[in-house]
């Protein structure tokens, strides 16, 4: 019997047929001599090279299959992730276009487009080409009064380094411009920055002008905090001005010519300083009379004397609370109103500005002057809550659809669930 069993373990110690599993018996002693197991690769020891080749993709079952806790932690932490960005990721119709554009906008009124083109266009886009780099195309347009330049840069081009070289050079040839030139609007175009929404602002008890000065004093200031937007100004309405109406007659009896009403009325409403006096043991502030204090006490500005006799500005004109001159007209319902436009910048999200907005809206209102109406005109938020519901309608259609062809053809209720599930999620 002992001679049987020893031959029997002698015949499963040889090697077995190529292609063939074998099976391998050994005494307590001879187990002790092996080598021991790797833990990672655990039954491997014995293998055959090509054998660990074939088997090396499979590390990762076997890791899930020793680790499953931390397979489960891995999926939880992706699943919250996913969650995460689809809560913080801004939400549009378009991507974020990035397009290395800038615009210079120079403006001095009462110039020709012809003189403007010759001594401010042409000069700035010199300039501009000769100290800014990465300059690709120069485009301008030139306006009776306005000049607008816009520059194209490379796609690698660092657009808040170009900025500040435009700023720069266009702050710099402000002395070779002509007298009473003010800096220019240097703006960064982005194809991205929309109108998404827009205010209109109306009422029978007030005017033009009133609209205009709570629309960009008012609302304005209210709607600023809003991260994300830009407000341009606000069109139609009349913008406040202190207007001197001269009297073209009376001008040319009293010998006196428009440029020196100008000029005592610039020449006497001055901001000073004053500083302090001390009497004694106190001291006190100076105030000057430089400036009026009402609109009605410039008519009482002295002008020049003629003939031994002052000559006021209320003798050859009328100075009066006015309004500059009206260059666009909005209309709501047939009446002259004001619009508000807020546009988006490029990076932000739609429908998030538009909630906050609309958040404000009661508040604005009930700070509002009795007779002021807020209404809501324009809203991209509906365009792209549509457009977010129709990839969504879709997506779910094509996951039912591809859901019923499997189960056509598969008959497994298992694996329909398995398409269904995420696709639905």
């Amino acid at each position: 019997m002992g001679a049987r069993i020893g031959h029997y373990a002698r015949s499963l110690r040889q090697p077995a047929d190529a292609g063939q599993k074998s099976l391998a018996y050994c005494s307590p002693r001879e187990h002790r001599r092996l080598p021991p197991r790797d833990p990672v690769n655990r039954g491997r020891a014995g293998l055959h090279p090509q054998n660990k080749e074939k088997l090396s993709p499979m590390w990762i079952v076997r890791l899930a299959l020793r680790r499953p806790y931390t397979f489960v932690v891995m999926g939880l932490a992706i699943v919250l992730l996913g969650v995460f960005a689809i809560v913080t990721t801004p939400t549009d119709i378009f991507p974020e276009i990035d397009i290395p554009v800038v615009s210079v906008i120079w403006n001095y009124g009462g110039l020709s487009t012809e003189e403007m083109a010759a001594r401010i266009t042409t000069y700035s886009e010199y300039t501009i080409s000769s100290v800014v780099s990465d300059v690709r195309s120069i485009e301008s347009q030139t306006y009776p009064g306005v000049s607008v330049i816009k520059i194209y840069f490379q796609p690698n081009v660092n657009v808040e380094a170009a900025l500040a070289q435009v700023t720069a050079v266009s702050q710099t040839i402000l002395r070779v411009m002509p007298p009473g030139a003010v800096p220019p609007f240097i703006v960064q175009y982005n194809a991205s920055s929309v109108p998404i929404i827009q205010l209109a602002l109306g009422g029978r008890t007030l005017s033009e002008a009133q609209l205009y000065d709570y629309g960009i004093y008012r609302i304005r200031q209210q709607i600023a905090p809003i991260q994300g937007i830009t407000l341009p100004l606000p069109y139609g309405g009349k913008p406040r001005q202190v207007m001197v109406d001269l009297d073209p007659q009376a001008l040319l009896a009293k010998s006196i010519s428009a440029a020196d009403v100008s000029s005592a009325v610039n020449l006497q409403n001055l901001t000073l300083p004053s500083g302090t006096v001390k009497l004694g043991p106190r001291e006190y502030r100076v105030s000057l009379n430089s400036s009026p204090d009402a609109v009605a006490a410039l008519n009482e500005l002295p002008v020049k004397v003629v003939n031994g006799a002052t000559v006021f500005v209320r003798d050859v004109a009328h100075v009066r609370d006015g309004f500059a001159v009206q260059t666009n007209i909005v209309r709501q319902n047939g009446r002259r109103s004001v619009l508000l436009t807020v546009i988006k910048k490029g990076g932000a999200s739609t429908l998030t500005i538009v909630k906050q907005l609309k958040d404000l809206l009661p508040t604005i209102r009930a700070s509002a002057p009795p007779g002021l109406e807020v209404k809501e005109l324009f809203d991209q938020s509906l365009f792209v809550r549509a457009a977010i519901t129709g990839v969504l309608t879709e997506g779910a259609i094509a996951a039912c659809l591809t859901g019923v062809m499997i189960l056509l053809f598969l008959g497994s209720w298992r694996s329909t669930l398995v398409v269904l599930t995420p696709s639905t999620s």
